[in-house]
């Protein structure tokens, strides 16, 4: 699905109603792709006012809303995810974005949505992939949009 701005944070606020706590979404895409951009359409949709921010630094970033959202960029922390308490946040009462997730793949749940990003100009390619049957429902919201 090819998706301009605009329509990225229409979509992941539309994502956003249909989530769960206890939901992970890995974000997968170069830098720029799009990634901390879904993270703040996806912030619209579970309620949540303050300013969405990349967790480039920071690690993680949490914010409260109709389930608390736990935004992680894990770039920086390379092949050591033991450097931060991943499960308090995976298994955590809220829903877990985490950016360059791939690179954590061993250290991952058996269950999450993948969602790949192509910077193609100003559109982005956005792929949804299902790991587990859990997440198969997510995947007619690519026809919607």
């Amino acid at each position: 699905m090819k998706l301009n701005e605009n329509d990225m944070l229409a979509f992941a606020e539309s994502l956003a109603h249909k989530l769960n706590a206890g939901d992970v979404i890995i974000l997968t895409g170069d830098l720029g792709a799009g990634k901390t951009t879904f993270t703040k359409g996806l912030g619209k949709g579970l309620g949540i006012n303050q300013m969405i921010k990349s967790p480039t630094y920071t690690i993680v970033r949490e914010y409260e809303g109709r389930l608390p959202l736990y935004h992680m960029d894990v770039y920086r922390i390379g092949d050591d995810p033991d450097s931060i308490d991943l499960d308090s946040y995976i298994f955590g009462d809220g829903v877990t974005v985490i950016e360059w997730g791939n690179l954590l793949e061993a250290d991952l749940p058996k269950e999450y949505l993948e969602i790949i990003f192509e910077r193609e100009g100003d559109v982005r390619e956005v792929l949804l992939t299902a790991h587990g049957d859990s997440y198969i429902k997510f995947l007619p919201l690519i026809e919607e949009n």
